[in-house]
């Protein structure tokens, strides 16, 4: 692969591809949290609404639900999309209704003496879940929202199907333009690892932190058990075989 093709098409698909998992993990956090809460919500009409949405966009595929945005809406509101925030919203709407169940999963966690305690001391529901649920909960979410983001990060490659010049789409032309496939699929492949190792050790080292926040250990010790000593064992057995 020369230095043209490198410089014209893959630098330009790998920050294209970034962008898109920017901008789509955070419109993905905003629904994840915004349709959890509501998922706890005391209001069962609220819950029913937001187990709806979360219901239907994990039975929806991403891709078609991504063609649907670009192709069909238009016709309806008589305004296009661009390609690359219909992709955005294509993939923030899905992964956050996965998103939203991560959330879910983790307030339900918090043990209900912390949420009495909020009430006892004459908290509203939102200050309860902004100072005492949230902070407990966030550490719990992040390594499953790490690994939903590296799930994006990979579906950001259906885009290449809208035309978007991701690193996906720049490979296809570089394959086009030197028919070498093995060599610009291979690097493709390297490309996504970093990316995926550079989201794995940011959140890794956001999780450390939210734990700290906390007054949780970010890497707690293993607890090696204690082993009695021997000579004791001994002793004590002989003690005991002179007592009868």
């Amino acid at each position: 692969m020369t230095a043209g093709l490198w410089q014209n098409w893959v630098l330009p698909g790998i920050w294209i591809t970034v962008q898109l998992t920017v901008c789509s993990a955070a419109l993905a956090a905003a629904v994840a949290f915004g349709v959890g809460m509501a998922r706890t919500h005391r209001s069962r009409f609220v819950r029913f609404l937001a187990g709806f949405y979360t219901e239907v966009f994990r039975g929806t595929s991403a891709l078609v639900l991504m063609f649907w945005l670009f192709f069909v809406l238009p016709p309806l509101l008589g305004w296009q999309l661009v390609p690359m925030w219909a992709a955005v919203l294509a993939l923030g709407l899905s992964y956050g209704a996965y998103g939203a169940e991560i959330v879910r999963g983790a307030l339900n966690a918090v043990a209900p003496a912390q949420r009495e305690a909020g009430v006892a001391l004459s908290l509203s529901p939102w200050q309860r879940m902004r100072l005492i649920l949230l902070p407990q909960a966030v550490p719990e979410m992040i390594p499953s929202f790490c690994n939903l983001l590296v799930e994006l990060l990979k579906g950001t490659a259906l885009v290449s199907l809208l035309g978007v010049g991701d690193v996906s789409f720049a490979a296809y032309l570089v394959r086009l333009a030197t028919q070498e496939s093995a060599q610009i699929y291979t690097v493709t492949l390297v490309i996504y690892f970093v990316l995926a190792f550079l989201i794995t050790r940011s959140m890794k080292a956001l999780e450390r932190r939210a734990k700290a926040n906390v007054g949780i250990d970010p890497e707690p010790r293993p607890r090696i058990p204690r082993q009695k000593n021997k000579r004791a064992g001994v002793s004590g057995a002989l003690a005991e075989g002179d007592l009868r």
